[in-house]
């Protein structure tokens, strides 16, 4: 019977494998991180002529660059399905299945390296964002503590990949299908606009989507933000950090085991 001890070691060793890949084929890390320097430089540029500090309450640099964190690591989280159904469908999982592993082993060790992508992403985007003017203007200890809260909801984010990269297997199909789902989700939320300019619907959308309290909360851990223009009076935006924390604890309590189930069913065909 597999033990924890073995579960973890298990995880470990293909969450190495993964990394190994990305050093191999560096292309992967090269296009990962050019992504989000690009978002960066056209928000700031294009939509910053735009959208001023009487709209923010802040430089809209420094609104901006929260929302670009949020937006790309849950953009990220999709790397986890994409790999998934590329490894099921050139027989990798076919290769673990002859191995004395847990089954939970392979799914564990391709969300952790996908932390390590998505940190490597906020690493990036953070000196972008300090090149086009972005400041931290908290204390250290409350800046790691934003970028922990990104890593931890993109974490349980790619729980719900890693499902549909199960049950679809086929990695176009896992990209197009996440986009249509996180684009609008991305987008309908506070991470480049207010939500008080968007029409009654989807302003109530973006209050309590979880997207917004990522950011909500990323930016006071920053300390991005401008007492005199308080978030709405809504419950998720005034407890960004805790809503944010509930949403991805319960993600992770329902896609983790429903993975590992959809796993075992697809490795056992």
């Amino acid at each position: 019977m597999t033990t924890l001890s073995h579960t973890v070691a298990d995880a470990v060793t293909v969450t190495r494998r993964n990394l190994i890949k990305i050093r191999r084929v560096p292309d992967l890390l090269v296009f990962t991180t050019l992504q989000p320097i690009m978002f960066v430089l056209l928000f700031a540029y294009v939509f910053g002529g735009a959208i001023g500090e009487q709209d923010t309450g802040i430089d809209y640099k420094e609104f901006l660059i929260a929302g670009i964190f949020a937006q790309t690591v849950v953009f990220g989280s999709t790397f986890t399905g994409y790999s998934l159904a590329e490894d099921l469908q050139k027989g990798f999982v076919d290769r673990f299945r002859t191995l004395p592993m847990s089954p939970a082993a392979v799914l564990l060790g391709r969300t952790a390296s996908d932390v390590v992508n998505n940190a490597i992403s906020l690493v990036v985007m953070g000196l972008s964002g300090l090149v086009v003017g972005w400041r931290i203007r908290s204390n250290p200890l409350d800046a790691v503590l934003g970028f922990l809260l990104l890593l931890v909801f993109a974490y349980a984010v790619s729980w719900i990949m890693a499902l549909v990269g199960l049950l679809v297997r086929t990695p176009e199909v896992v990209n197009n299908a996440a986009f249509i789902v996180i684009f609008p989700l991305t987008f309908i939320a506070n991470t480049f606009v207010s939500p008080e300019t968007l029409p009654g619907p989807l302003r109530t959308f973006a209050y309590w989507n979880p997207v917004s309290s990522v950011t909500q909360a990323a930016r006071e851990l920053f300390g991005n933000t401008n007492p005199q223009f308080p978030p709405p009076e809504v419950w998720p935006l005034q407890h960004p950090v805790v809503y944010s924390l509930l949403w991805a604890l319960a993600v992770l309590l329902v896609f983790v085991p429903l993975s590992v189930r959809q796993y075992q069913r697809t490795t056992s065909r």
